[in-house]
């Protein structure tokens, strides 16, 4: 850790130590020690085919089987996966401290480290929902098989075909999760933690963190688009940085 590090991590957990609101957004990266592959960059391609292209309802309409293929093995990754260290510390936080954790990652993972009032964007892999959205299945259920069974699997209730309950890409969000992120978003301390700042509107919270007072925390190995909104970034992965920071908040 360099100097320059110690500095910035100092004075991140001073200002959480000293803070009535925080909240943290966070993506892939802070599931990246957990062994979950990102969803960008060489490793986030499946049979020579970007995840872009599968995560999309067109790409279902067209092959309902070659998508669900695809989430039954990230729910295989997934499944045997733990959460890490960055997982335990923004849970803790959650519960101690009161603060707001907002993600756009659908793993569970959040979740199965103890996290409190979590705001998911993006929906959750291990729910499904009726695609014809007939009357009885029309709202999410919990499936968390592995294998799921029959590929695409049938709605029990209309026995049509059944979606992962997640947000594609075109899809807009819930409203009123949006609409609780937003509002998380104006507190005092704002950490953005392993995302890459690229997807909207999630990474318009980070701007509008700023624009609300926050001081604005990156914490990113790499530089990302907002990068410069930042008030301090850290150029570490997510479970260290948090790690250290947790270290030094009384």
């Amino acid at each position: 850790m360099t100097d320059s590090s110690r500095d910035a991590i100092e004075r991140v957990a001073a200002a959480i130590a000293a803070a009535r609101s925080i909240t943290a957004l966070t993506g892939a990266g802070v599931s990246a020690a957990s062994g979950i592959p990102t969803f960008r960059g060489e490793d986030g391609l499946w049979k020579n085919v970007r995840a872009e292209t599968l995560a999309t309802r067109e790409a279902f309409e067209n092959d309902p089987r070659l998508v669900w293929e695809w989430y039954e093995w990230r729910r295989t990754l997934i499944r045997d996966a733990q959460p890490n260290a960055a997982h335990h510390v923004l849970a803790e936080w959650t519960r101690t401290r009161s603060a707001s954790l907002i993600t756009q990652n659908v793993d569970g993972l959040h979740e199965r480290a103890g996290a409190e009032g979590l705001i998911r964007l993006h929906g959750s892999i291990w729910h499904v929902r009726c695609w014809d959205r007939c009357p009885a299945g029309g709202e999410d259920w919990r499936d968390d098989r592995v294998p799921i069974g029959t590929l695409p699997p049938r709605c029990p209730h209309c026995g049509g075909m059944v979606r992962p309950a997640v947000v594609w890409f075109g899809e807009p969000l819930d409203e009123a999760v949006l609409n609780s992120a937003r509002a998380a978003a104006a507190c005092d301390v704002f950490l953005t933690v392993g995302t890459s700042s690229v997807v909207y509107p999630a990474a318009g919270l980070i701007p509008d963190a700023k624009a609300a007072g926050a001081l604005v925390v990156e914490i990113n190995p790499d530089a990302t688009g907002t990068s410069h909104v930042a008030d301090v970034t850290l150029r570490m992965k997510a479970d260290e940085a948090l790690t250290a920071i947790h270290a030094l908040t009384p």
